[in-house]
Order: C-alpha cells, then sequence, then structure tokens
C-alpha cells in the first residue's frame, strides 16, 4: 500500500506542478519525500494530512490574495469596501427628494409664483424715494411680504387644481393630481398648510395693508375655484376676468405699495403717478392672461361647461383681441414715458415697450397654428412679456 500511495510523489518536482502547490509548498514535500527516503516511519496518514493542511493553506492564502487585492483596489480608488450600498442608499435618497421637489413645483404653477413675487419687488421698488431708503429694513419688509404671498399663491392655485382634477385630465393631464402623482388628501394638506402660512406670517408682521392683500386674495381665490352655490366664479367669463384682475392688478400693486410705504418706511398713504401708471397697465395685462390662459383649454372647458370666451367666441378670435389689448397697452406706456420729466426715465420707458410691442407683433404673426402645443408656447411667451413689464416699472418716474 505505500509503494502505491508513493508512486505519485516519486518524484517531488513532478508533484510541484501542480498549479495548487506552487506557492511555496515544494520544500515541505520534498523534505518529506526525503524523510522517507531514510527510512523514517512516517506513516501514509501523516503524509496525507500534511497534503490537506498544506492544500487547505493554499486555498486560504488565495482568498487572503483576492481579498487583498480586493481590498487594495477599493483602497486606490477612495472607497471602502462597505460604502457601496451605503453609496446606493444615498443616491437613491437625494433622487426621491429631487422628484418630490419637482411634484411641488409643478403643482404651485411655477409661472404665477414667478410673477407674483417679481410683482411685489418691482411695486416695492415704486415706494423707494432716495437711495437711503434701499435698507436692511427695505428688504425685510419685502421679503415678509413675499413669503406671506407666495404661500396665499400655493394655496389659489392648488384649490383651483383640486376642484378641477376632470377638466385638468383633459386641458393639463401632467399636472400632479391630474396625473396621480397626489392624491386629493396630500392636495388638501398642501393648501391647507400654504393658508395657515400665510396667514401666520402676515398675523406675525402686523401690517394691515399686507393681511388684508392676503385675506381679499384667500377670498376671490376660494369663489373663483370652489364648487359651492353661488360660487366656482370661473364658469362665468366676465366674473372669472374680474376676479384676475383684482388680485394681479389691483391687490399686488395698491396692497404691496402701501404695506412698504406706510408700514416699512413710515410714510403717509399716497398714490404716486408711476404707481397710477402700473395699476392701470397691469389691469390691461391680467384681462390678457385671463382671457388668454383659456385658449388652449378649450376642449376641457366646452366638455366639463364652462363658457368661456374661447368656447363662445373662438379661439382665433380671442387671440388677437389679447394681441390688440397688448399693443394698445404698450402705445399707452410710450406715451406715458414721453411724458416724463426725467430723461433717463423717458428713454427706457419708451424704448423699453417699443420693443416689447415689436417682439409681441412678430411673434404673433408667426404663429401658423392654433394647436394646443402652439397656444401653451405662446401662453407662456405672454407671461415672460408679464416679467419683463414688471423690469421697466421701476424705471416709470
Amino acid at each position: 500500500m505505500d509503494s502505491l500511495f508513493l508512486r505519485p510523489v516519486s518524484s517531488p518536482y513532478r508533484l510541484c506542478s501542480r498549479p495548487s502547490l506552487r506557492r511555496g509548498g515544494c520544500a515541505q514535500i520534498q523534505y518529506l519525500y526525503q524523510d522517507f527516503n531514510t527510512r523514517d516511519r512516517c506513516s501514509t496518514e501523516r503524509i496525507r494530512g500534511c497534503l490537506l493542511n498544506h492544500r487547505d493553506s493554499n486555498a486560504n492564502s488565495t482568498s487572503y490574495g483576492r481579498f487583498h487585492e480586493l481590498s487594495h483596489v477599493k483602497a486606490s480608488s477612495g472607497h471602502p469596501l462597505e460604502s457601496a450600498p451605503e453609496d446606493y442608499s444615498s443616491t437613491s435618497t437625494w433622487r426621491a427628494i429631487l422628484a418630490s421637489l419637482n411634484v411641488l413645483y409643478r403643482f404651485s404653477r411655477p409661472h404665477t409664483v414667478i410673477g407674483t413675487a417679481m410683482g411685489i419687488v418691482s411695486v416695492s421698488l415704486l415706494a423707494v424715494e432716495s437711495l437711503p431708503d434701499i435698507s436692511p429694513l427695505f428688504f425685510a419688509g419685502m421679503l415678509e411680504a413675499v413669503v406671506a404671498a407666495l404661500f396665499m399663491n400655493v394655496y389659489i392655485v392648488g384649490l383651483n387644481q383640486l376642484f378641477d382634477i376632470e377638466i385638468d385630465k383633459v386641458n393639463k393631464p401632467d399636472l400632479p393630481l391630474a396625473s396621480g402623482e397626489y392624491s386629493l388628501k396630500a392636495g388638501v394638506a398642501i393648501i391647507t398648510a400654504a393658508a395657515l402660512m400665510s396667514f401666520g406670517i402676515g398675523w406675525f408682521v402686523g401690517s394691515w395693508p399686507l393681511f388684508w392683500a392676503l385675506f381679499i386674495s384667500f377670498v376671490l381665490g376660494t369663489a373663483y375655484s370652489i364648487n359651492l352655490p353661488f360660487l366656482r366664479w370661473k364658469r362665468f367669463a366676465v366674473v372669472a376676468a374680474i376676479c384676475i384682475l383684482a388680485v394681479r392688478a389691483v391687490i399686488v400693486q395698491l396692497a404691496f405699495f402701501l404695506h412698504i410705504q406706510t408700514f416699512v418706511f413710515r410714510r403717509p398713504a399716497s398714490f404716486s403717478r408711476p404707481l397710477i401708471f402700473a395699476t392701470a397697465f397691469m389691469s390691461f395685462f391680467s384681462v390678457v392672461i385671463a382671457l388668454f390662459k383659456d385658449i388652449p383649454d378649450i376642449d376641457g372647458d366646452r366638455i366639463f361647461g364652462i363658457r368661456s370666451f374661447s368656447v363662445r367666441l373662438g379661439q382665433k378670435k380671442v387671440f388677437w383681441i389679447c394681441i390688440y389689448l397688448l399693443e394698445m397697452a404698450y402705445t399707452v406706456a410710450m406715451v406715458v414715458g414721453a411724458t416724463s420729466s426725467c430723461l433717463w426715465s423717458k428713454c427706457i420707458t419708451i424704448l423699453g415697450h417699443a420693443i416689447l410691442a415689436s417682439i409681441l407683433w412678430n411673434r404673433a404673426r408667426s404663429l401658423d397654428s392654433m394647436t394646443k402645443a402652439a397656444i401653451t408656447s405662446f401662453y407662456m411667451f405672454v407671461w415672460k412679456l408679464f416679467y419683463a413689464e414688471y423690469l421697466l416699472i421701476p424705471f416709470v418716474r
């Protein structure tokens, strides 16, 4: 039996040719072989045990080598071995947060949020009479007004979406409530929190012009959308236009101007020439927005019985009514600028409104179809003109 066992290992060099025994095991096997030849009474079990121990130790060293190589790669790349699951979890968390913020962003109707913020900043600057007025006190008062108004803006547009879910599935299927990204309970929770935050800020600040601006906006926004007897004024084209005009043209201009003038600067209430111009011009613009916003939504409004001007008169006719109204407003603005006693105000007002009127006319004439996509794109362009006007209003003197 011994001779049969020793035949495969008659040469230690043949045994060492095995790949598993090449790493440092040859010396040990050769020693065992020589020891056996000198007639040492080493049993076959001892040799078999040595071979098995060597195989296990070699396997362990191989595994350790692979682990060491992996550790070296990880260390050289700057990442610990256990960091992969954590990095993946962190990335997933950030993606979930960004996705939630994106849904909230679309729910708040960002073009209206931007318009509200720019309007408040613009009319606040009308109350500035000299350079020392631009102070930390001024910026604090303006910031309070902007934040409170933005919360109220979210309440108004959110309430409108809550009562227009079925209509929006036709007109604006990408909105969070219409698409199902927000549930009804989530929408109610958001607008409730927004209204409470808005009134809370208004009450904490203690400015009566600011508080009344928020309260009147709340009442008109609720009456415009909520589906109760004698309410849901958006069903009636003229009443709907008056609601939008009252908030965008009158409240934003007068109430927030008085907030800065009387509460922040502690000056008596006054209605200056620039303020009157801003109120009159934005009245025209608010009517245009009220008419224009219904042009791309004609299908859903017709199905659900919303008798907008676009449903009654047709898209093309209402479109050109809006264009002519804006061109008239720009013409009046250039006349007002020409009568200014301040040279820099005259130049900026005339040139700025002439450029905007020209851009509007060229864009309107280049509109080749009345498709929903084309009209929606033009509607967003009208909002950009709305923003541009608020950049020009502070220069009217």
